[in-house]
Parts: C-alpha cells; structure tokens; sequence
C-alpha cells in the first residue's frame, strides 16, 4: 500500500497545482502529517480515477457498485480501524476522517456506504470475541463480504431506545423477530449487525446481534426511492423467527444501545467528513465556473458580491474542517467530552456544509439546475447527512446536555 501512495503522489501534485487549490486557504492538506498527506492522496486518486467518472451514471442508474466498492479494499479501506491482525490499518479517527473526505470529491453516496462498512467492522474489531473478529472482520477488511447497520426501525428513529426487534433465547440460538428501517445497502449486502432488544423496556434491554444475511426469515421491502443516496440501495430488514447462534452475540446482553452510541461517535465524524468532501468539490467547481464564466462583458467572480459569497464559503469549509478533525482527534484520545464534540462537529459540518453546496448551486445559475452538472447531485447527496447518524435536533441535544450537565 506504501508504494502505491508514493507512486501517485506527484500525479496528484501535478493535479493540485493545475486546479489552483494546493496553495489556497481551502487546501485540505494544511496541518496534515506526511502521512495523512499520502492516505489523503491515495483517496483522492481513487477518488478521481474510480469514482468521479461513474458517479451521475450510477445515480441515474441507481447502481450500488459493488465491484468498485470492492476495489477501495485493495488500498485498505475496508478496515481503516481494524486491527492489522485482521486485515485492518488500525488508523485513528483522524486519519480515517482525511480519507473519507477526499473519496466523497468522487462520489458522496459510494464514500458514505463505505463509512457504514467501516463502522460495522470496527465495532466487531471493538467488542467481538477473538472468534468473531476471525471470523467476520478479515473477509470485512477484504471486502469479501460487506456489512450494514441495522438501528432505525419504522416506529423509533431519533428515540433509538424504544426500539421493539426483540430477540428471544431457545436453548443455543436466539429467535428474531421484527423490523430494521432505511437499511443502507440492505438486499445486497452480506453481514448485520443489529440493535435488538433482549430484555425489558430502555436502552439496558437493548443487545446486538450479528446475523448473516443469507440466514432463513430474512427478507427485504421495496427499494425505497430516495433525493440523493441513489446508488446506495436502501430497504426495510424483515426478520421472520430468524435463528441465530447465540455466539453470535456481540458484547454483553443489554450492552447493545451502548455499542450503538460508541459507533455514532465515530459515524458522525465519517458522515461530515463526506460532508467536507462534497463541499470542497462544489467549491472548487464554482471557482472555475466563476473564473470562466462571463457576464456583462466580465467573468462572473470580477463581482464583489460574487467574491464575498466565495469567501464566505471557504470560511464555512475552513471552519468545519478544523472542528471536525479536533472532534476526530478528541475520539482518539478518549476525551471526556469525546461524545458532544463529535455531535457538534455534525451538527455544524452537515449544516453548514449543505449551504455551502446550495451556494454553489446557485452560483451556477440554471445549469447548477441541470443533472449534466455534478453540483446538483453533491448538493442532493449531502441533504442526507443532517439526518442520519442522529439528526441535526438531536445534535443540538447531545450539546446542550453536555453544557447543562457540568453546571
């Protein structure tokens, strides 16, 4: 992998500078180490060659490209924090955060299924057994089989813990039954990892199970039809007396609705850093737009109001890119104000970030309009992001809890 890094290296250099952007104030490499710097590069690349060609005709299509997805696992970025001993890089928060940024310049729906996979694989990594994580997280890592996260149900979605899948023992197996909703991946993938209850009412009755998805009684609703995300298929889980071994349980009984929370922190770091990378497309398009552009006998970006609105969004990108890598970094060093740090992060990224999009859009006139134009569908693609892995008021809530309480 080291070698394949320093070999695109210059290439990507050489692309930066063309662009223009290597230098300016929106570079995304400033205050990264060298090796962030090389991972960072060997995203983008992938980025670039693999996703950003395909991605409008994977949209229209609606194609999951599973085979593309795959091909990211050959530069490890399918156990970006799994332990090398099961095919992972071990790599903190951080350095994960740089790489989902720079593969959502491809394609933000790819990118963030690939955040999901990486959160499943990593809580087995986490909280498995030594036989769980042979088992499950190598071929994970691989990418030889690709994993969902099953919370949101159809009647509890912000109030995870009212969840009512409910898991019964007999003898050596558990028995299923209920329902996952707005599954990402759902009906292709090959692993669950599901937030079910075991106990009685609250999050102390709540476990997870991993279940394969080839297990009789499963089964999936229509393919929902979806804003954005539409390369990404997205479904109802059915779980119908689905046996599963009892050795499948991860963590401890009613340990679950914490497992879940500990995959959020991370996920909302993921999800606004695919945030990050939708708007700094944008915004690098809209500079060239501008610059070529011309109006009244001038390019667009000669305006002031232009330039000010410009400015205005690198300042947003800026601003969110530092929050996000310190609520990245305080995960990794297990800070006690790890949880409202990362809510904050999402909550300002996602939101602001969006706006960032819808400027660019609007910055395009008419064509920002037209599906021919990748600005509509980074704008379509990160709406998303300011309601799942906790919505936006929840966002608002985690923060505001973690003021109140130290009062």
């Amino acid at each position: 992998m080291f070698c394949v890094r320093r070999c695109i290296r210059p290439t990507l250099q050489q692309l930066a500078k063309a662009r223009g952007i290597s230098s300016s104030c929106i570079d995304p490499n400033i205050g990264l180490t060298t090796d962030q710097i090389e991972y960072r590069d060997a995203a983008l690349n992938f980025a670039k060659t693999e996703l950003a060609p395909y991605m409008q005709i994977w949209d229209l299509s609606e194609e999951f490209p599973i085979e593309t997805i795959k091909k990211s696992a050959e530069l490890g970025f399918g156990g970006l924090f799994v332990s090398p001993d099961y095919g992972g890089l071990s790599l903190p928060r951080h350095d994960g955060s740089v790489i989902f940024e720079a593969l959502s310049q491809g394609c933000v729906t790819t990118a963030s299924y690939i955040t999901i996979h990486n959160m499943v694989n990593a809580m087995i990594d986490t909280f498995g057994t030594e036989d769980q994580r042979a088992k499950y997280c190598s071929e994970l890592s691989t990418m030889e089989k690709l994993a969902s996260y099953c919370l949101t149900e159809p009647g509890s979605g912000s109030d995870a813990a009212a969840l009512v899948t409910r898991a019964t023992t007999d003898g050596s197996k558990y028995i299923v039954n209920g329902s996952k909703a707005f599954i990402s991946g759902a009906g292709v993938t090959d692993l669950l990892v599901v937030m079910l209850r075991t106990g009685g009412k609250g999050p102390k009755g709540v476990s997870a199970l991993i279940i394969d998805t080839a297990t009789p009684g499963i089964s999936y609703g229509q393919k929902e039809k979806k804003i954005g995300w539409n390369n990404q298929p997205t479904c109802v889980v059915n779980f119908d007396d689905v046996e599963v071994p009892c050795e499948n349980l991860l963590g401890a009984e009613g340990q679950g609705f914490n497992l879940a929370m500990h995959g959020l922190n991370g996920g909302r770091i993921n999800i606004a850093s695919c945030s990050l990378g939708a708007a700094q497309q944008c915004l690098e398009d809209v500079l060239h737009y501008t610059n070529d552009r011309k109006a009244f006998n001038q390019p667009l970006n000669a305006n002031q109001h232009v330039q000010f609105k410009l400015a205005e969004m690198a300042t947003e990108l800026t601003t969110a890119r530092l929050i996000v890598r310190q609520a990245a970094k305080s995960l990794d060093s297990k800070e006690p104000n790890a949880v409202a740090l990362c809510a904050m992060c999402k909550l300002y990224a996602t939101e602001r970030l969006f706006k960032v999009c819808d400027d660019a859009l609007q910055l395009h006139g008419g064509y920002g309009y037209l599906k021919s134009y990748p600005v509509q569908q980074f704008w379509r693609d990160s709406r998303v992001h300011r309601i799942l892995e906790g919505t936006s008021e929840v966002m608002h809530m985690l923060v505001a809890r973690d003021l109140l309480k130290h009062l």
